[in-house]
């Protein structure tokens, strides 16, 4: 056996030994690469991934989980001080299912399913009830603020009154709430999910008043709607929409202004503040108008018409003669006369004309701009007085526009207490840019001159290593028999130059293998 083992160390190391040095550092490191390469994609394939199933949980609901994974044999992590677990990703699904199908996650509270669990077969007296039921709602209440959007945890305590048949109705005490909301990160509740909330909680207690509801958050307490004013779900809706319509009317302006003096002064040397108040009393006006047709004569629609005519005849029974003077006459009394016939026509009409009725409600706009402040500030860099002025006639004008119908004096004394320009040197701006330009100038020159250190090195590194081995090389060549030049016997400088001459013509190896003879003596 040992025999058959040397035998085999011989083979390997003939095959060892029958490659150069080098070729014994490329097979080392290749193998050594591969085994690593081998090692490497074996963990990566066998690693089991986690994934994050359930965070920020209470210490019941986390020790339920547990249990449950533990029961199914399920592998799992814990992080953040046990409020966060991972599970398998391939089994992260199923999980998020199961546990949320049996309820586990109940973030430390307790619903009215729970009485029927803990039920005794003997029962429980009337206090131990009522201390479960208690928490049992105060559960239920939790529960309907956590399907809510935005709301990561909620605390609520619920105070019953205690029923007694000797107390009138107004006599007895009322419910009471007090509800504490933890929202998630960067959420902001609106009026309307505030109200909900409200709504939530008043409809889950019997005989409980939204007065006497108190929900807090980390940020200050809700208020409902019904307390700022306005029907429920109304006052706070109207006052978002107006702080809206208000903010965006600033911001408006505000980038006109920008956009029209960006041009003159630049993005970075100029400051603009708008403040504004608005008038958002809705007006509503009707209008009745009666109006006769035109080219009528103003006498409108003839509508209905009557005409009618009446005729008289009779006898005429007028006294006549000469009045009575005698004895038997009354004095004055006409005496009788003759008599005749007499006639008379009447004739009537009657017309009845319609005019224009024309009705208009009128609806004024959403808002009206009762006052406005307008202050921009520009760097005095390359502004002159003239260009100030001119800046500020511009927003001037805008402001008269702006109040036209606010009802104010809009002469010019007046709208330059609501525009100012102001021009102040941006020293801050200016500093901190300048820093930052010189900072980025030394870093940007010690930058070049550590790439110039290490190319000068580099370059004299070779210009050595280049020179050793032109020496080397020359050392390493055979001398060859040079001619000579009797420079002792030359008289004179141009004889030297002659003779060096009409060697390099003649014998231009030799020459070139002189030069550097002499070279390497020197």
């Amino acid at each position: 056996m040992n025999e058959k083992w040397a035998r085999v160390r011989e083979k390997l190391l003939g095959f060892w030994n029958q490659y150069s040095k080098t070729q014994k550092w490329v097979l080392a490191s290749t193998a050594a690469l591969l085994l690593f390469a081998i090692i490497l994609l074996t963990y990566l394939f066998t690693k089991t991934e986690y994934e994050l199933a359930f965070q920020n949980l209470d210490s019941t609901d986390a020790a339920a989980i547990m249990e449950y994974l533990d029961g199914n044999g399920i592998g799992y992590k814990l992080s953040d001080a046990g409020t966060s677990i991972y599970v398998p990703s391939a089994s992260a699904a199923r999980v998020k299912v199961d546990v949320g199908s049996q309820g586990l996650v109940q973030n430390g509270s307790i619903g009215f399913p729970e009485l029927s669990k803990s039920s005794s077969a003997i029962g429980t007296t009337d206090q131990e009830f009522n201390v479960k039921f208690r928490n049992a709602l105060n559960g239920e209440i939790q529960q309907l603020l956590l399907s809510k959007q935005g709301v990561a945890k909620v605390k609520a305590i619920v105070t019953l009154p205690e029923d007694s048949v000797f107390l009138n109705q107004s006599d007895k005490e009322k419910a009471i709430a007090a509800v504490v909301i933890t929202f998630k990160p960067g959420f902001r509740p609106k009026q309307e999910e505030i109200d909900s909330y409200y709504n939530l909680v008043k409809s889950a207690v019997p005989n409980l008043d939204i007065k006497d509801i108190t929900i807090s958050s980390s940020t200050g307490d809700l208020t409902p709607s019904t307390q700022l004013g306005g029907g429920a779900g109304m006052g706070g809706a109207l006052y978002e929409t107006q702080f809206a319509i208000q903010s965006e009317f600033e911001n408006t302006l505000k980038r006109n202004i920008r956009q029209f003096l960006d041009p003159i002064v630049g993005t970075d040397n100029m400051v603009v503040s708008v403040v504004s108040s608005l008038n958002f009393d809705k007006k509503t006006s009707v209008e009745q108008l009666v109006q006769p047709l035109p080219d009528n004569d103003n006498k409108g629609i003839e509508i209905s018409r009557q005409d009618s005519s009446e005729t008289f005849e009779g006898q005429d029974g007028q006294a006549g003669g000469v009045a009575g003077t005698g004895e038997t006459d009354v004095t004055n009394y006409p005496a009788a006369g003759s008599s005749g016939s007499s006639s008379s026509e009447k004739v009537s009409s009657t017309i009845n004309y319609d005019v224009n009725r024309i009705t208009n409600n009128i609806d004024y706009g959403p808002y009206k701009v009762k006052d406005l402040s307008i202050n921009v500030g520009v760097n005095s860099a390359n502004m002159t007085p003239e260009r100030l002025a001119e800046i500020q006639g511009v927003l001037l004008r805008s402001a008269r526009v702006l109040l036209a119908e606010s009802g104010l004096d809009l002469s010019d004394e007046a709208l330059m207490q609501r525009v100012s320009v102001l021009s102040q040197s941006f020293e801050g701006t200016t500093t901190a840019s300048g820093g930052a330009s010189n900072s980025a100038f030394w870093m940007a020159g010690a930058g070049l001159l550590a790439l110039a250190l290490l190319g000068g090195g580099g370059y004299y590194i070779y210009r050595r290593r280049k020179a050793a081995q032109e020496a080397a090389e020359i050392a390493e060549m055979p001398r060859a028999e040079l001619p000579t030049i009797d420079i002792d016997n030359v008289t004179n400088e141009s004889q030297v130059r002659k003779q060096l001459e009409s060697l390099a013509k003649r014998k231009p190896d030799e020459f070139v293998n002189l030069l550097r003879t002499w070279l390497v003596d020197e």
